[in-house]
């Protein structure tokens, strides 16, 4: 059972109306490292988890703290849309469209950039929308829970990471004080929770639950000379530089190898040749003229039959 409390977890509104800026935020609420996806992954880990009930408990707190961050976002967006002026909107555009045609860009990319997002007049009515600052809707293949703790908090410190930089890029795009305050609130909460994912992987790996690499029958299955060589497949060895290329491995089960110039280990493809049903061309002219005299026969047969 879901509650929800009518006050939000933390607001400022902003000095005045930036529909252009209501753009931007977008991202933070329907991208592909936005809100709305880190709410969906904590919750589906969550509810998947069949771990230690402490893990499921911590990642259903975190998961309905960020429906929170998504209401925030939504309300500001609504206060940034407010009495919006439709016909100044591409204003702003006007100076550098002018600028876009001498340098031969394209003019309308630079009114896109510099004007509102139409769907919020057209589609949401003056609200948020559950999709990026481009309008790409939101899509659940954004999220990750894979039912592997370790794996899925490395992906939830990527997308903390990812979504804290978004939010400090943004707060550094404005100098509405109310839009700077609602944002420190939520730029210390994401660096709160990349802390709490860092403390989670060490906690989950000190009780002994998953190892450096996961899942730790990796090391069983997988070709034991060729797990820790580090392939320079590059030009130019800068990278034998690096703690990757030697030393003990980080899961201290090998000894990390450079390999300044990797050859192939298997034979040139030879893919099998298509069946003449399929009429893909094959390998050679007599293959091609084999499978066409086999198709052809094939199809007078199954006729020749279901006309008897």
């Amino acid at each position: 059972m879901f509650y929800h409390a009518k006050r939000l977890q933390y607001f400022t509104p902003p000095s005045k109306p930036d529909p252009v800026y209501a753009k931007k935020l977008q991202e933070l609420i329907g991208g592909s490292l936005g809100e709305m996806t880190v709410m969906m992954q904590y919750l589906f880990q969550g509810w998947n988890c069949r771990g230690p009930a402490k893990y499921r408990d911590m990642l259903l707190d975190t998961g309905t703290e960020e429906i929170g961050h998504v209401e925030m976002l939504a309300t500001m967006v609504a206060y940034l849309l407010d009495k919006a002026p439709i016909k100044s909107q591409e204003d702003g555009a006007k100076d550098p469209v002018v600028g876009a045609v001498m340098g031969g860009n394209n003019p309308r990319d630079v009114i896109m950039a510099a004007a509102m997002n139409p769907q919020h007049n057209i589609v949401s009515g003056g609200g948020a929308m559950p999709a990026d600052s481009v309008g790409f809707p939101w899509n659940g293949r954004f999220i990750v829970a894979s039912g592997n703790l370790l794996a899925d908090f490395r992906s939830n410190l990527h997308a903390e990471s990812q979504g804290l930089m978004q939010a400090v890029r943004l707060y550094e795009m404005t100098d509405d004080p109310g839009i700077k305050d609602h944002l420190s609130f939520m730029i210390a909460r994401d660096t709160m929770h990349q802390n709490q994912w860092l403390a989670a992987i060490e906690d989950l790996q000190s009780e002994g639950f998953e190892d450096k690499v996961t899942p730790k029958i990796a090391h069983e299955y997988g070709k034991s000379e060729f797990a820790y060589q580090f392939w320079n497949h590059s030009e130019g060895n800068e990278s034998a530089e690096g703690r990757w290329a030697k030393g003990e491995s980080m899961d201290r089960k090998g000894q990390f190898e450079y390999v300044a110039n990797p050859q192939p280990i298997g034979p040139e493809p030879n893919p099998p040749q298509p069946q003449p049903q399929l009429h893909s061309t094959p390998r050679t002219r007599q293959m091609q003229d084999e499978s066409a005299s086999s198709a052809s026969m094939k199809n007078r047969v199954e006729i020749r039959g279901s006309s008897n």
